[in-house]
This record gives C-alpha cells, structure tokens and sequence, in this order.
C-alpha cells in the first residue's frame, strides 16, 4: 500500500526530529533504522514514543519501506557519513525504480557526493545531497537546508524540504537549489568551516575578559549580551551568553568545570583541506582547526605551563582595550572569516562549474543554521549589489566597516600578543587582511629563491606578465629550468 511521501532511514537524533518536523508539516513519514538500540528496535521505540498517534509507518527492513511509499518514491537517508551511506544506498538501490530519488541529508564529503549520484543516475534514480545545519533543534523546528545534486530531482523533493525549512520574516524558506553534484554538500561544509572560524573567535573574545578583564562569567556573560543586541547578534554570541550564565547544581559556574579540550567531526579540516586543493587563503578558518588541535594535547601544554608561564608572568597583565574595541575586533575578524569561506566557493564554483548564487546562500543561512545572524543580511546585500563581487572586502559597506574597526583590530591583537594572550583567529584574521591589501609583498625574494635551487624562473616587473627568465645565481653554469620543485 502506496501511502507515504518519504521513507526515512535513520532514527538517530537528527534523524528522528527530521521525522517529527516532516509530519508536522503534514506529510506522511516511513521511518526505518537498521540498527537497533539495546533490545528494543529503535523503530519501536519511536513509534510508541515520540511518534505515538502521529502518521508515521513502521517499517522494518528496506523492502517494507520502501513498498510503502508513493510515485515517484523519496527516499531520505540520516546515517553517518561515509561507508554507512555507500551500504544503505547498496541496499535501496534496488528497490527503486527509474525517477525515484535518494536524498543523502548527512555530513557527507562533497566528492562521495558526486560519485553516487553517477552511480545512481546510472541506474536511473536521482541523487540529491542536502546540506541540513541547524542541530537537533532546527531538524525539529526548522533548519537551513542546502539540496544539491541531479537536477531533475528537485521538482520532485522541493515541497518536502522547503516545508521542513526555517523561513525568514517574509515567509522565504531557508532552502534553495544549490547546484550541480556535491554542490550542496561542498556549501554545508564551507558553512561548518565557517562556524569554526567564528567559535573560535568568540572563545578567544571570552578568553580576553577572562583573562586580561578578570571578568567573572556573568560579567562576561553581560557583555555577550550587549554584543547581541547589536551588530554581532547571531544565535552564537547568544548561546554563549547563556553558556556563561549556567550554573552546576552546587551554584558553581558550569563552563568552569569543562575540560578545554575541544572535539571536531572532520568539516573543519575538510574545509581547510578543499582550500588548499583550490589554492584559496583560508588562513583564519585553517587556523580555528588548528587551535582544537592544540587542545586536544592537554599534557603537552600542561608541561609547556611549567616550563615558560614563570617566565611569561613577568609580564604585566593589562586590561586589553574596553568593550567597544573588543567588539570592533570581533567584528572585523568575523568578517574575514566569511571573506575567506565565500571566497573558497567562488574558487570552488568556478572549478566545478556549480554557477553558486552567493546572495542566496547567505539568504538561506539567516535562520536556521547555526551561523544566523544579522551579519548575513549585509552580505546578500552586497552580492545582490554586486554578483560577481570577488571579496566580500571590496564592498563599499563592509570597506567602510573594516577601515572603522582596523585601529580597534590592531590594538587589540597588538596588546593581547605583547601580554601572552593567544588570540590565533584574530591575529590570523588580521595578518591575511594585511597581506591582501599590501600593493608589494616578499614573493619576489621566494620566486627568487626558487629560480637560484630549482631554475623555476621568474616573471619581471619591466617585462609582460606570461614572460619567464632565469638567471645563473651564482655564476656558475647553473642548472636546467624546471630540476626541482618547491
């Protein structure tokens, strides 16, 4: 019996609360989990719970799900990336039949993206990858939903996902086509980057009051507030108020009591990795993965400490500039952060061909996702000004930001570097600033340096760009063009 408009597999937690927000949005949902939990079939267990009285069928293998679907059939798919999503495609697959589709809506590698949805198209069924940002709470309440994939499956699955998405005030879903292939998961992973850079940079704001305020964290706590009630509101400066606020059940601050030793998933690293594939700067973004590397070796630096803090002690502690020039700094350095990741996707985009609308991405990513914020408003602004705008650094609103930000930017990284405090996102920020806004850099003395161990050659500044030499450095007979490559 043909009956429900989407087969969900995967009752995990994002899993489960996708289920919930599709039948809320009156659908009705197959829902089936091939593993189970404990002794009792996770199946069972939502459909007694949660999902008791609701229009949720229960299926119990692959077959029964998928028999119980409508023409042409959706089949979504919530399971960890990776293998796990080859193995339940290999199980669906033959299923389905020709014009049904396969929505991946995990944290899959951009690259798997597009190898499946070849092998599937193969087959005659259609691919879509779908980014979903917005945590446990936005699957169930409305996310920001990034579909990409076969296109001819968007039709098909556009009503489904634009119903489960957050809307902005004007009613507009936070779901849109991204492209082509891995285009939508290539988004989400650019996005998580991005929300790497800006944790990191607010832990590094808190670490300032903490450290150089010697706030206490309601203090620190009210100042996140302030910041939120401005030009940095944004669910993250939001939920760290709260963060700072809470309270153990003895009345002790809770994030006191929190190892800082920060987890990561891997988007983050696959963000800066994609950057170095497409030669694109994504120094601040790079350097927030960098950071929970180094967190996560508490005993090295434990034995670092003992080793150099009497030594960095002698310095004397100052109160790092007030809170409007940490707030200018934080700002500024928040827009490099997505300088460099919108930066990436047009790389990206023009690589693969994926023709990205920038101002919808930033659009889309205004409610829902974990990086909303009112900040996003400026940048579609800035893109629907100016389409085919290179760096978000060049539009004339955030130019006038950063030139008004850039004294409170300096003193700010200046004194936290003089007195020992590690700001590695705002210092990185602020040195990729500089070094695109410097007219001459020191890349001459680098190709240089190529040219006399390697005869790379060099182009010359009173010779047309595409002109190479060589010269023999040391008068000697040299080597031949091209030996040796660094």
């Amino acid at each position: 019996m043909n009956i429900s408009d989407i087969g969900l597999i995967g009752l995990a937690v994002m899993g489960e609360n996708l289920a919930l927000n599709f039948e809320s949005k009156g659908f009705t949902v197959s829902v089936y989990n091939r593993l189970h939990s404990g002794r009792e079939n996770r199946v069972d267990r939502f459909i007694r719970g949660r999902g008791a009285g609701k229009n949720f069928i229960p299926a119990y293998s692959v077959e029964e799900l998928v028999s119980s679907l409508k023409r042409p059939r959706k089949v979504m798919l919530m399971v960890r990336a990776g293998q796990p999503v080859d193995d339940m495609i290999g199980e669906v697959l033959p299923c389905l039949q020709s014009g049904d589709v396969i929505i991946d809506g995990g944290n899959s590698d951009f690259r798997d993206t597009e190898r499946r949805m070849k092998f599937v198209e193969k087959k005659g069924v259609l691919y879509v990858g779908t980014g979903i940002s917005g945590g446990e709470i936005g699957a169930l309440t409305g996310p920001s939903v990034m579909p990409g994939g076969s296109s001819a499956a968007w039709p098909l699955v556009k009503e489904l996902l634009q119903s489960v998405a957050a809307r902005l005030d004007d009613g507009t879903p936070c779901c849109q086509w991204i492209g082509p292939g891995g285009a939508g998961h290539y988004v989400k992973m650019v996005h998580n980057g991005i929300e790497y850079g800006d944790m990191q940079l607010i832990a590094e704001s808190y670490y300032i009051l903490k450290e150089s305020w010697q706030l206490n964290n309601d203090e620190i706590a009210d100042v996140f507030e302030a910041w939120d009630r401005g030009e940095l509101n944004s669910y993250l400066i939001g939920i760290t108020a709260e963060i700072c606020r809470k309270k153990d059940t003895d009345g002790k601050y809770l994030l006191d009591k929190i190892v800082d030793v920060a987890g990561q998933k891997g988007t983050g690293k696959q963000t800066a990795t994609a950057a170095l594939e497409e030669g694109d700067p994504l120094t601040l973004i790079t350097e927030a993965v960098h950071a929970r590397f180094l967190s996560s070796i508490p005993e090295e630096r434990k034995r670092a400490a003992e080793y150099y803090c009497p030594e960095a002690a002698v310095l004397d502690r100052v109160r790092i500039g007030s809170a409007d020039l940490l707030c200018h700094a934080l700002y500024a350095s928040k827009l490099i952060s997505y300088a460099q990741g919108f930066s990436l996707l047009r790389r990206a985009s023009e690589h693969y061909g994926w023709s990205l609308d920038y101002g919808m991405l930033a659009k889309i990513w205004r409610k829902g996702c974990i990086i909303r914020s009112v900040f996003l408003e400026q940048i579609t602004r800035a893109y629907d000004a100016l389409s085919g705008l290179e760096n978000l650094l060049f539009d004339d609103f955030f130019r006038s930001r950063i030139l008004e930000a850039l004294p409170a930017w300096r003193h700010v990284v200046a004194e936290c570097l003089t007195n020992g405090i590690p700001i590695p996102c705002m210092a990185s920020a602020l040195t990729y600033f500089d070094g695109l806004r410097i007219l001459y850099s020191s890349a001459n003395l680098i190709q240089a340096q190529r040219d006399y161990f390697g005869a790379h050659t060099y182009e010359r500044i009173d010779a047309p760009r595409g002109q190479f030499f060589h010269t023999d450095w040391n008068d000697t007979g040299g080597i031949a063009s091209g030996v040796y490559n660094a």
